[in-house]
């Protein structure tokens, strides 16, 4: 079953697409030849390959997973697992116009030079342009696409690659390891507290293409990082597909903080395996935005392996006509004393589905442990729809779990309100979700608050 759809393009800013752009495309299909293509194209190690083997045999095993909503409807031979725009630059301006063009209407080399530490784009297929500020450089911190990270620097990726998402983690990851291309990777050594963020910006271009970043980011002892990461895709009558893997380790007295602003077009499928690994006094913060999509597929896991370790997760998930947002979070608790926050924020209006799925497991050892979950769904309307499955667990009687849940609508008094101080029904609805969504976008730096703040708007608008 293909999933269809159509909406007018101007409800969807960035729905443009640059025509066919591709230096190197493969036709769709998956199979052992492609994957061996896809790593001879980037000379990878013998290593790497028999990887990428070893998973397309667990991807051909595995069966689609049952946490979460049915899959079963995926055709893989419908997709494009490899399209490259241009032939490995790395100066910006070397970078084929139109290609910057695109990166420019979205805004994001004004946002490099004003607000960041260092960038990494990436367009289909792979990274096609990555900086880092000197200052970083000299303290050895690294910043670049994992293709050169597994040339520069072999045994960080051996260490680390693989080893919190294996290749039979499930169907998607197992896809993922077998084709990946681009994504990040980021080692902070020790001690050193990164003031500005490092960002990421995904742009899928070509229809029917499948996107599949990696990113491995290893934050070491009592170093300090900001990760953000942004994307977009155009708008086609065929369902693309995202299957990214992200990998983070955040070593003893550490700190990382992980940022997402999702703006997918509505034709995409995300279906996106996140997950951390929290040393001893250790500290990790996802801040997870969802906006469009086709269909939505995301938990970023934490896993509090050391003593005294902590995680938040405070999300949002709007979901619109014909939009599906399955949404949460997973903690896992190992270390004694340690303690994990779950914020979710889902908004559902015109028809559009918005589910909180999360998993809360504090384990026997993970004594005198706290956990706290709160799940808020606000609907709009009387077509929409939305529903919370939290799974707990408690396995030793030291912790504590707190968990609260609410639906609502609109409060008619609070609109009342603003409509008798001259604010018209649409920008007082607008005012209302803002305060709603405020615990999430207080955490955001000023200008992505600012943009979330317009595409809410227009989602809201034109959904």
């Amino acid at each position: 079953m293909q999933m269809k759809y159509q909406f007018p393009q101007q409800t969807y800013q960035y729905g443009f697409n640059d025509r066919n752009q591709s230096n190197l495309s493969f036709n769709k299909g998956l199979s052992i030849n492609v994957i061996k293509q896809i790593s001879k194209i980037k000379q990878e190690p013998t290593w790497m390959l028999n990887i990428r083997l070893k998973a397309y045999k667990a991807f051909k095993e595995l069966k689609n997973p049952r946490w979460g909503v049915d899959l079963n409807f995926i055709n893989f031979n419908d997709y494009i697992y490899y399209a490259s725009p241009i032939k490995n630059n790395q100066q910006w301006r070397d970078i084929p116009k139109k290609i910057r063009n695109t990166f420019k209407k979205l805004n994001v080399q004004e946002i490099d030079a004003k607000f960041l530490s260092g960038i990494n784009n990436q367009y289909d297929s792979e990274s096609i342009y990555h900086d880092l500020i000197k200052e970083l450089k000299d303290k050895k911190v690294i910043f670049t696409n994992i293709e050169t990270a597994i040339k520069k620097y072999p045994q960080l990726v051996k260490k680390y690659f693989g080893k919190l998402v294996s290749s039979n983690d499930n169907k998607y990851a197992a896809l993922n390891t077998a084709v990946w291309s681009g994504g990040s990777f980021i080692y902070v050594p020790k001690g050193v507290q990164l003031a500005k963020p490092l960002q990421a910006y995904f742009r899928i271009n070509t229809k029917s293409v499948g996107q599949f970043e990696r990113t491995l980011i290893i934050v070491d002892e009592g170093a300090k990082v900001h990760y953000t990461e942004g994307c977009t895709a155009p708008i086609y009558d065929q369902n693309n597909l995202h299957a990214a893997v992200v990998e983070v380790f955040v070593l003893k007295n550490a700190k990382a903080r992980y940022s997402t602003i999702q703006n997918w077009s509505d034709n995409v499928l995300n279906l996106v395996t996140k997950r951390c690994l929290c040393e001893s006094n250790a500290t990790m913060e996802w801040i997870d935005g969802n906006l469009g999509s086709k269909l939505n597929m995301k938990y970023p896991a934490t896993i509090l392996k050391g003593d005294n370790a902590s995680a938040k997760c405070i999300s949002i998930a709007i979901a619109h006509h014909d939009v599906i947002q399955d949404a949460g979070a997973k903690m896992i608790h190992i270390g004694k004393n340690t303690r994990s926050q779950i914020i979710s924020k889902s908004i559902a209006h015109n028809g559009g589905n918005a589910t909180y799925r999360g998993l809360v497991n504090i384990t026997k050892n993970a004594t005198n442990s706290y956990a706290e979950v709160q799940c808020d769904t606000l609907i709009l309307d009387n077509k929409s729809k939305t529903d919370t499955i939290p799974t707990e667990i408690i396995a030793n009687h030291t912790s504590f779990l707190k968990h609260e849940a609410k639906v609502t609508d609109l409060d008619k008094e609070k609109m009342f309100y603003l409509n008798s101080r001259s604010i018209d029904q649409q920008n007082a609805k607008h005012l209302l979700v803002l305060g709603f969504i405020e615990p999430f976008v207080d955490e955001l730096p000023i200008e992505y608050a600012v943009e979330l703040n317009r595409l809410l708007k227009i989602d809201l608008e034109n959904g």
